[in-house]
């Protein structure tokens, strides 16, 4: 399906912006002042694409690809920096399964902690923490401040990693169109990386914003290529990515240990898939290396594999790029939110929630109404939005979820 709505169709003629090309229709109007907004910034390259789970974000648009030269906006990136994805299938059906699901979550919620809770012990082994401990302090000795900032997790960073957290975080067992059992789950960069992308978002405020001019917003201010924080700030992206990457890659191994005791002997297939969609990476497009932002976006690149979460009750999708050069060879990330955290709670009760999660093994309690699949998009709309930029491979229906 073709692009659903351009912004800016005419900026170059009308001197406001570059274009904004949206994959959907379904788009409150404070998202779209929000991405007006965006589309203001000298330096962003072509367009903004924005993909079909588009929703009010802070700082910028959840659901928009940023390609930016010579610049980078920390609010644009977000303080969850490498939150994404992980799925795994693996040599199961669901017939062999057990009936009642409670002992398998309960085997993975004493393994991995959810949460504020973190490992007693660290779990993760030497040769993954003694890097990213080295680049830690690489980064923390230019930015003391930032060290201060990070002394609550000296003692604590490396027993998170292979930790849930919690908001729309996520753990659960899956099927397919196959009757295959996938493990999937959803997390990022923990509190560590909420605090680097706090530290540079407020530092980003405080440099002038003089190389490209004026910024619309104090949320879009940004560090010009060159300046004295901006390789500081794309190392410390990169580092936090890094540590959402294997925090994933941890919770995966301590999840199979744990539900391998419960379940016939399986194995782990070819199709394992870890990505980020809240990150920073360089790129070629339209004749120009960028640097691309996804908030809450993921890559599509030609055959490249990606997990399209829909929400407790929905269908999820592991899909494969085609590399649209329009959206930046990106696509949506999930859903997406049709309704505030805050606004769920006052539409609908813990009743609503038992009755639209039925049959999947998961919380009930009023603690997650919030994240009742009414308070999210149609995914199968948010897909037909977004067919010329992946192709479907499974389709996917969780049996059993576990949240934070």
């Amino acid at each position: 399906m073709a692009i659903q709505l351009i912004l800016n169709a005419n900026a170059e003629e009308h001197g406001y912006g570059v274009p904004v090309k949206i994959y959907t229709r379904d788009v409150d109007e404070e998202s779209l002042n929000q991405l007006r907004k965006m589309a203001q910034l000298d330096f962003i390259h072509s367009h903004i694409a924005v993909m079909p789970d588009v929703h009010l974000g802070k700082g910028a648009t959840v659901g928009s690809v940023i390609p930016t030269k010579s610049a980078i906006i920390p609010a644009a990136v977000g303080v969850d920096i490498g939150c994404g994805m992980n799925a795994l299938r693996l040599s199961l059906k669901a017939s062999q399964l057990p009936d009642n699901l409670s002992a398998i979550r309960n085997a993975i919620e004493r393994k991995v902690p959810v949460g504020f809770e973190q490992h007693k012990q660290i779990k993760a082994k030497a040769s993954t923490l003694s890097p990213l401990d080295k680049q830690l302090k690489v980064i923390t000795d230019k930015h003391p401040a930032l060290r201060r900032m990070l002394r609550q997790f000296d003692a604590t960073w490396q027993k998170q990693l292979g930790t849930l957290g919690g908001g729309n975080h996520f753990i659960e067992l899956c099927i397919d169109e196959n009757d295959d059992v996938w493990v999937m789950l959803h997390s990022g960069s923990r509190g560590l990386g909420n605090v680097i992308g706090t530290y540079f978002i407020e530092r980003a405020k405080k440099e002038a914003q003089s190389r490209f001019g004026h910024v619309p917003d104090k949320d879009l201010s940004y560090f010009a290529e060159g300046s004295a924080n901006f390789d500081d700030y794309v190392q410390a992206v990169e580092w936090a990515q890094a540590y959402a990457f294997e925090n994933r890659r941890e919770m995966m191994r301590l999840i199979l240990e744990a539900i391998r005791p419960l379940l016939p002997s399986f194995q782990m297939t070819k199709e394992a898939i870890n990505c980020h969609h809240n990150y920073v990476s360089q790129e070629y497009h339209f004749g120009e290396h960028v640097f691309v932002t996804r908030k809450g976006a993921i890559s599509a690149q030609q055959d490249e594999y990606g997990i399209i979460p829909g929400s407790m009750g929905a269908k999820y999708f592991i899909v494969k790029g085609r590399g649209n050069p329009d959206s930046f060879c990106s696509c949506s990330h999930g859903a997406g939110r049709r309704m505030s955290r805050s606004r769920a709670k006052l539409m609908f009760n813990q009743q609503d929630l038992i009755a639209q999660t039925q049959g999947v093994e998961c919380r009930k309690d009023k603690a997650v109404v919030d994240e009742i699949p009414s308070a999210y998009k149609d995914i199968d709309e948010v897909m037909a939005n977004q067919d010329d930029l992946v192709e479907v491979v499974h389709t996917l229906k969780q049996v059993l979820c576990i949240k934070g």
